[in-house]
């Protein structure tokens, strides 16, 4: 099992080895991976090259690393999307053949936060609607919702039962969302959230804000969602720019 010398630096052959020992099913998803002691012996290296190579897998979330028990094979992610495709959560539990669901834990109009005021641009008597869900996949909550919309864009009879409030704004409010301007950060475990999820204390999030404009740049929807970093992977397709000099 020990690598060979290349033109590589050591500590990337050894995250090359590692992945390849995992593809092959000899690390499986959840189980503990050998002894830093033990597996720097195998792969013939230094417990220091060994060290810096499983911290890029960390990085990576291909490994986890739990303090005073061991480092473990994350599961692969479930649900894959590119963080430039505007995917509802609906749409990404369905294209990996699961079925959507929602359970809602509150809905209520606001006051308009200093914030909200900024993001909408909305006068200080507006008011906005707030929703809190929890979204499923074959019944098992993946990703925790908070939802603000202004109270102005809905119609007097709104009615939230669909699963997808894009679609929702779209049929009953007319509102067509054409873009979105998003943030994404990892996050540990979270007091409220975690719990919500059923995540295990070891099990990262990934909080995604995202501000969802109308073909007018009118800003519709602003939300804030927290999804199971073992279960969700978003990329990004990155092409280079051209520059012609005149």
């Amino acid at each position: 099992m020990s690598i060979r010398a290349d033109n590589r630096h050591l500590y990337l052959q050894v995250i090359d080895k590692i992945k390849q020992n995992i593809e092959k099913g000899i690390f499986k998803e959840k189980e503990r991976l050998p002894s830093e002691f033990d597996l720097s012996k195998q792969l013939g290296v230094s417990r220091a090259t060994l060290r810096e190579a499983l911290r890029i897998l960390e990085e990576e979330n291909i490994i986890v690393r739990r303090h005073g028990v061991g480092t473990f094979v994350n599961t692969k992610p479930t649900f894959l999307s590119g963080i430039e495709q505007l995917n509802s959560i609906t749409h990404m539990i369905e294209q990996a053949g699961m079925k959507a669901g929602t359970i809602f834990l509150s809905s209520q109009i606001q006051e308009l936060s200093e914030n909200d005021l900024t993001r909408f641009a909305c006068g200080e008597d507006e008011q906005i609607l707030f929703v809190e869900r929890v979204r499923t996949a074959n019944g098992e909550p993946v990703v925790y919702c908070m939802d603000k919309v202004p109270q102005k864009i809905l119609p007097e009879n709104f009615e939230y039962k669909q699963e997808s409030l894009l679609e929702i704004l779209e049929k009953q409010a007319g509102k067509h969302i054409s873009y979105a301007v998003a943030n994404i950060e990892p996050l540990g475990y979270h007091e409220k959230v975690s719990p919500i999820l059923q995540c295990e204390p070891e099990t990262a999030l990934l909080v995604l804000k995202q501000m969802h404009y109308d073909q007018h740049d009118e800003p519709i929807l602003y939300s804030i969602n927290y999804f199971k970093a073992d279960q969700f992977s978003f990329q990004v397709l990155r092409k280079r720019v051209k520059f012609f000099c005149g």
